[in-house]
């Protein structure tokens, strides 16, 4: 598979991850049932699936730079803030105060994408 071709996957199914996140989020806040529904709980892992192999498989094409380092390390912080936002914050305020977070962190992840900067200007 081409570099640009594996580009574009990892691409276009980042900004889907960030899409579903947003809109899970906005369910969250607005207590919505649309939450529960089946598709909801199953395409974001199968995008995320996506995602983090082409994001390997980038970087062993291109080696493992100190951006690499960084997005690894933030996405494991997404992650855990993800789930908190969306499941396992006790109030919806730590909730609401979790999914702020993470999404200031997809900002950061996103930034660190197209600069390859782990210390990227806003």
């Amino acid at each position: 598979m081409s570099y640009a071709l594996l580009k574009h996957i990892h691409v276009a199914a980042a900004t889907i991850v960030v899409v579903l996140f947003l809109l899970r989020g906005f369910w969250m806040l607005a207590d919505s049932p649309m939450l529960a529904r089946k598709w909801v709980r199953i395409v974001p892992h199968i995008n995320d699936t996506i995602l983090l192999v082409a994001a390997i498989w980038l970087a062993t094409l291109t080696g493992f730079a100190p951006f690499i380092v960084a997005k690894i390390v933030g996405l494991v912080l997404y992650i855990a803030l993800g789930t908190i936002a969306l499941k396992r914050g006790r109030t919806k305020r730590v909730r609401a105060v979790a999914f702020a977070a993470s999404v200031a962190l997809l900002a950061y992840l996103v930034a660190v994408g197209v600069t390859k900067n782990p210390m990227p200007s806003f």
